[in-house]
């Protein structure tokens, strides 16, 4: 996917929800499907049709960590389903029991 189907606007207020209200999620993510077990921190930075960008903290240093998502999304809709979903399988893979939605 070359194009980003979403605006700046859209990734702006997906990343500013996501980091001021899903922190402990973002960081069960990058845990367990970002390959950084070891990580303390994690804030969405950027995303688009095919994955989201994480800033990361591991030993105090950040680095990015891309969690791709398991298809292309297109509309704005898809995305918070699909963080639902990277959180669910983060959170199983990781022997969490996730959290109801809602």
């Amino acid at each position: 996917m070359s194009q980003n189907p979403f605006g700046p606007d859209v990734i702006a207020a997906v990343s500013r929800h996501m980091n001021d209200d899903h922190t402990a999620d973002s960081l069960v993510i990058v845990q367990a499907l970002g390959d950084t077990p070891e990580a303390t921190a994690a804030r969405v930075v950027h995303l688009d049709g095919v994955g989201v960008d994480f800033a990361v903290t591991v030993d105090g240093a950040e680095r990015t960590v891309r969690v791709p998502f398991a298809r292309p999304l297109t509309e704005r809709p898809e995305i918070r389903v699909e963080f639902v979903r990277l959180y669910t399988e983060a959170a199983t893979a990781l022997g969490i029991e996730p959290r109801a939605e809602g």
